[in-house]
């Protein structure tokens, strides 16, 4: 699938885009529906008391649906060599402080015990803020200290391991200009 927007995305994807889930004959191709389906099977992925799921569910609705300026200035990479401090736009802040100030208070509210939005638990809304993680630690804006510490537990959680190391082994010609090199 390199590079991205290819014919061998569009055939490999209804929708030309990703990420795309094809598990046990369901296909999709929406990632908030990913998380779902995948909470069909690991119902912990979301929090077992009802207030503290529909605030999840809520925050991570936000997250998918939210963002634009942040999506915008600063694309997602997990290795854009020199960005740090880069790309900075005054919308990108302002969705990068809307975005700490969920994280204060889902952390205070809910966070004790573990290091993650819900503590201890790693959930569906801590997956959907996973690419947001990445681009703070790939550009590298002045953050709070909490928003900096889940920042750093996020990026030692072993599946965010995983997917930076997945990704330092893709080929570089999978690599797009655009993405991979500092403004």
């Amino acid at each position: 699938l390199a590079g991205g927007v290819t014919a061998a995305v569009q055939a490999a994807t209804k929708g030309g885009t990703g990420p795309y889930l094809r598990h046990q004959g369901a296909e999709m191709g929406e990632s908030l529906a990913i998380a779902e389906y995948c909470a069909e099977f690991a119902p912990a992925l979301w929090p077992a008391d009802r207030v503290v799921r529909a605030h999840a569910r809520a925050i991570a609705s936000e997250m998918h649906a939210g963002y634009r300026e942040l999506r915008m200035a600063m694309p997602m990479s997990l290795f854009r060599p020199n960005a740090g401090g880069k790309c900075a736009t005054d919308g990108a802040l302002a969705d990068i402080a809307r975005i700490e100030a969920i994280w204060h208070d889902t952390r205070a509210r809910f966070g004790a015990g573990g290091p993650y939005l819900f503590g201890a638990d790693f959930t569906n809304a801590d997956v959907m803020f996973a690419p947001v993680v990445c681009r703070l630690l790939t550009y590298q804006p002045k953050l709070s200290k909490v928003a900096a510490d889940y920042c750093a537990a996020m990026r030692a959680h072993p599946l965010m391991m995983e997917w930076y190391d997945g990704a330092a082994k893709e080929p570089r010609d999978w690599d797009l200009a655009a993405m991979e090199t500092a403004p």
